[in-house]
């Protein structure tokens, strides 16, 4: 029997969010023919771990090498030394790209490495900044390739980074969309009950800054009409998204359930899903919310007006600001019609577009052509 592939996560923080999503379904996906060894650059960022499926071989190895840090070369051959025990490394964002530049510096008996950018956090969310250009400019020649999920990140690469086209794979972000479109679970989300007439309004975040889930708060505060505000997620921004209910006298009409796994399960409670966020690429609960069947109300970030069906188009805000956000949500709160034509239009394309058994042929295909072994993964 073939010895199952030995493969290395560094990741920026392994606390669950949308790419983490990703690299959990397809260790999934790879099942015994592949075992996995994580590390989170931030320490202690390991909530995915409870995402991961049962029966896949994992281990997390928090603390064996310096993945942040000053640059320096003994940091660099750390690294690379460490890197030299797996048949495959995948880095992914920012806060892993030591490990690329570890691989440049130190390439001497390296196994192949896939890098992922999957967008930005605060710090970059109005505008890339000029020395992590430079320094992925030079760091990421050492890698096989690079995966993006949206057209922006695939500009970004091919600009900002000049990387050949012919490195850099664009992979959208797939779900098993046949699980969404069903009755959700009664009790999934906690103290919610509908009222009479009330128009759900949903989110799902890690409630960080850069979703900026206080600027959903204050443009829910200038809706008109019968609505409830549910924001799925947990974070350090709870306080803060607190606050800004209780300043726009909202704290009736929002509930935070913290996290609730497996969003099949509560999605179509909601009547549309919202989304605040100062920089997105290709988010996976736009992705969710479609196969539920839901219309999207967003800002104008990442891929979201490539996302959706052309019948949502008209509730994507023109711009940025928290007054178009809030007049988007208006316009469904005020037509369960419209609700329901967009909703279907979104769950067509979602099942069309966005399921997940395209997104995990494609990344089979990468990895294992990074391994130079057809069939190694299945």
């Amino acid at each position: 029997m073939t010895a199952p592939v030995h493969i290395l996560h560094l990741h920026s923080s392994f606390d669950l969010g949308g790419k983490e999503a990703r690299a959990v379904r397809l260790m999934g996906a790879w099942g015994d023919r592949a075992r996995h060894t994580i590390v989170s650059g931030v320490p202690g960022a390991l909530g995915a771990r409870d995402s991961i499926p049962k029966g896949v071989r994992y281990e997390i190895a928090q603390g064996d090498l310096p993945l942040t840090g000053r640059p320096s070369v003994k940091r660099y051959e750390a690294i690379a030394h460490y890197m030299r025990r797996f048949d495959l490394v995948l880095t992914y964002n920012w806060g892993a790209i030591d490990g690329v530049m570890a691989r440049r510096v130190f390439a001497k008996g390296a196994p192949p490495l896939v890098h992922h950018e999957d967008g930005f956090n605060e710090d970059e969310a109005a505008g890339l900044k000029i020395e992590r250009n430079m320094y992925r400019r030079v760091a990421l020649p050492a890698a096989h390739a690079l995966a993006v999920p949206s057209e922006v990140l695939e500009a970004i690469a091919l600009k900002a980074w000049k990387q050949p086209a012919a490195r850099v794979h664009r992979i959208v972000n797939g779900i098993g969309t046949a699980h969404y479109f069903r009755d959700p679970e009664p009790k999934a989300i906690r103290g919610l009950v509908r009222k009479e007439g009330e128009v759900i309004i949903g989110a799902v975040a890690g409630l960080r800054a850069v979703k900026d889930l206080p600027a959903l708060v204050r443009a829910a505060g200038g809706l008109s009409g019968k609505f409830r505000l549910v924001i799925v997620g947990e974070g350090p921004e709870r306080a803060t998204i607190e606050g800004a209910a209780m300043a726009m006298g909202l704290s009736d009409r929002l509930l935070m359930p913290g996290f609730v796994d497996r969003p099949y399960r509560y999605l179509r409670h909601f009547d549309l899903l919202a989304l605040s966020s100062k920089s997105e690429q290709f988010p996976i609960s736009v992705v969710e919310a479609m196969a539920a069947g839901l219309p999207i109300a967003s800002l104008p970030v990442g891929d979201v007006r490539r996302m959706v069906a052309p019948e949502n188009l008209p509730f994507i805000a023109e711009y940025p600001t928290e007054v178009r956000l809030r007049d988007v949500m208006q316009g469904l709160i005020n037509g369960p019609a419209a609700r329901a034509t967009v909703g279907a239009a979104n769950r067509v394309k979602a099942v069309a577009e966005y399921d997940e058994a395209t997104m995990i042929a494609r990344y089979k295909a990468l990895y294992e052509q990074a391994l130079d072994r057809p069939g190694a993964l299945g």
